[in-house]
């Protein structure tokens, strides 16, 4: 199923009272999709709402909105040459954000105009469905499911949810508990009717549950996003309730190799439950997870010379000196499998650099295979090593053929001596802190062997649902309970599946506290745009860390941009911007 034919389809689509008037005609895909006749009608109704999954989720757009708001993530101006864009992401980051703010905007245009795809979807699909055609039906579960799913994202970033069945129809607002109770009624109404046996790229029952114990898990901070969350038994045991149900399904499996999870072949793996499956043969398809954190000099591909990072997002070192503070002494590197892995193994007799430096280290390397060339995975730390090109452009080789791995020099940031690529714990907005090398650097989703650039062109899938979520889910609505030995039963259970390498199996926890608690949801789900959602509902999202001072509870949602306001202004007070802007 996962590789047949695509479904290419130009639309132009009218999006109407979900984000002001804006007429698109532009390539829409969907990789798991084929049908004739009637059939093909139904592939052709979903493509667009699949396929724009993955443009929702560009690191401009969702994702980068929900990391570099968090603790997480920090994106100076780097070099003062990169990544200022307008000040976008250090609003973010600081919480000071306005309406105005191109990185709340855009977040806001993709999801809104992938809801706007499943409406047009649910509008083909529920006739033909009515009229007994069982793929049609079977579609159009899925597409109620997607617009939950989307509606949620609305919901846990802006407060709000559209409540839309057709495209000629003005959106109802709906926000706090008539909003979960919305939410809850849409994935009820497929929960047991919708498939059970697709590949994750499609909505199945695994994901309604995993959706709804997501939702029930944050109710009480969608209920009311600015107090302090009231957890309520009834919204805890359903977490209980459904992630059980995935957990004893046999449907899902925890995987071993922790970063198995993130790479090309990780759409057969049994961890996943829903993900944005991707081929690598169209450009929309694409490795920004994997290249926005990476040095600019650093190059992850040897078959292609053009691939490289771009000195983007750096852990902030607050986020960073927690697994340091977690493990003492003992280095995370050695003790946590999914902080850090070895990939590419660099000779012992190479390992010490001291007086090697750029002048002196022509034959200070070690020779590697494009097919054996892989960087290391996890938190990206000190000097790097990679493959050095030449005058001509092209990557030194060695004698057989073979290419040669040196230090990274540091070409992005000049300031004297030339130096190698050094990623420090410090970064920050000085004008030492946001150089090129500062940050430890998220290296958790592999480069694409089909990416030219590890950009485009990707066919590793975007993890957006999976079971180590889930045994989290349950271990946190547990605890809340009051059952701190089942929460922690939960989360060892979990730590101790990462078993491919047994000597960075991560240690059995003996005690739980909110502050662990918190703690092992960042080791086991960071960079995957999970943080904020977890800050906010653990009540750290007010709190002080690198560069982030500010405390405003209003901050928790963000702001409406201002041109969906502007757009929408002819139906009266239809969007009413949130407090504090």
């Amino acid at each position: 199923m996962k590789r047949q034919a695509l479904i290419i389809l130009i639309t132009g689509l009218l999006i109407a009272a979900i984000a002001g008037c804006d007429v698109l005609n532009e390539e829409v895909l969907d990789e798991s999709l084929t049908g004739a006749g009637r059939a093909e009608t139904v592939s052709g109704a979903i493509a667009p709402a699949y396929g724009q999954l993955s443009w929702t989720w560009r690191h401009t757009n969702y994702f980068g909105l929900q990391e570099i708001a968090s603790d997480e993530a920090i994106l100076p101006f780097r070099g003062g040459t990169d990544w200022f864009d307008g000040g976008k992401f250090i609003a973010v980051h600081q919480h000071l954000m306005t309406p105005s703010n191109d990185l709340v905007g855009s977040a806001w245009n993709e999801v809104t105009r992938n809801i706007s795809r499943t409406v047009s979807a649910i509008e083909i699909l529920r006739p033909l469905s009515e009229e007994g055609d069982t793929e049609a039906a079977g579609a159009l579960h899925e597409m109620i499911a997607m617009r939950a799913y989307l509606n949620m994202l609305m919901l846990d970033s802006w407060g709000l949810v559209f409540d839309k069945e057709t495209s000629d129809e003005t959106s109802r607002i709906l926000r706090g508990q008539e909003a979960v109770d919305y939410l809850q009624s849409e994935l009820e109404s497929v929960l047991n009717v919708i498939n059970t046996d697709r590949a994750p790229s499609r909505f199945s029952k695994g994901a309604v549950e995993a959706l709804l114990a997501r939702l029930h898990l944050n109710a009480a901070v969608y209920r009311d996003p600015y107090g302090s969350p009231n957890f309520t038994p009834e919204d805890l045991n359903k977490v209980i309730e459904y992630t059980t149900s995935i957990i004893n399904s046999g449907n899902y499996s925890l995987s071993a190799e922790y970063f198995d999870m993130f790479n090309d072949t990780n759409y057969s793996n049994p961890e996943l439950i829903f993900a944005i499956h991707q081929n690598g043969v169209l450009q929309r398809e694409h490795n920004r997870w994997a290249y926005w954190s990476l040095a600019g000099d650093l190059h992850p591909r040897l078959e292609h010379p053009s691939a490289d990072g771009t000195d983007g997002p750096a852990a902030s070192p607050d986020f960073s000196q927690a697994w340091a503070d977690a493990y003492g002494s003992f280095d995370a590197a050695k003790a946590d499998a999914r902080f850090y892995k070895n990939e590419l193994v660099v000779p012992e007799n190479l390992q010490d650099l001291t007086n090697v430096t750029p002048e002196n280290d022509e034959e200070h390397y070690f020779c590697i295979s494009a097919a054996d060339y892989e960087i290391d995975k996890g938190f990206l730390r000190n000097v790097i090593w990679g493959p050095r090109k030449g005058e001509d452009g092209n990557f030194l080789t060695c004698d057989d053929g073979t290419f040669r791995i040196y230090p990274v020099i540091n070409e992005r940031t000049r300031g004297g001596d030339i130096e190698y690529v050094n990623h420090t714990l410090n970064v920050d907005f000085t004008l030492d802190g946001r150089l090129h090398n500062t940050g430890y650097r998220f290296s958790k989703y592999q480069c694409s062997r089909t990416s030219q650039n590890c950009n485009t062109f990707s066919s590793v899938d975007i993890v957006l649902l999976r079971l180590g979520e889930i045994y989290l889910n349950r271990a946190e609505a547990k605890f809340r309970l009051g059952d701190t030995a089942g929460a922690l039963e939960d989360i060892n259970a979990l730590r101790a599946a990462r078993n491919a390498r047994p000597g960075q199996i991560p240690p059995a926890l003996t005690s739980l506290d909110e502050d662990i608690l918190l703690r092992e949801r960042g080791f086991e789900l960071y960079w995957e745009g999970l943080r904020r959602t977890d800050q906010i509902r653990f009540g750290t999202y007010e709190d002080s860390w690198t560069e982030k001072t500010n405390s405003d509870v209003n901050k928790r949602l963000f702001p409406i941009p201002q041109s969906a306001i502007d757009g929408a202004s002819n139906a009266g007070d239809f969007l009413t911007q949130n407090p504090g802007y």
